[in-house]
């Protein structure tokens, strides 16, 4: 329901800017009960893991851009990606430079 509620935003947002469509965040569940999320056609969620297997969320699995993570490495990968920008982190100050 909240991705496709994002996608109709995206749409709205490219349709009012003339912008060609991003891709969009699709959930494909199997027969088997097997959840995947495809981002331009790659294994990728933001969100959460990207491949559930059978639906049992202890087999979970997290993709971002097609590259598989741990657990771990994700948190980490979706920390850096909030945050402040280079250009606004006091360690990149050219003022501060020595």
């Amino acid at each position: 329901m909240i991705n496709e509620e994002k996608n109709k935003a995206i749409a709205h947002q490219n349709k009012i800017l003339g912008r060609e469509d991003f891709p969009k965040l699709r959930k494909l569940k199997s027969s088997d009960g097997t959840i995947v999320y495809l981002w331009d056609n790659k294994l990728h969620n933001w969100d959460g893991p990207a491949r559930i297997p059978e639906g049992d969320m202890r087999k979970r699995e997290y993709f971002l851009y097609g590259f598989q993570y741990t657990e771990d490495e994700w948190k980490e990968k979706k920390r850096e990606w909030k945050g402040i920008p280079w250009y606004k982190d006091p360690r990149y100050n050219s003022r501060n430079a020595g």
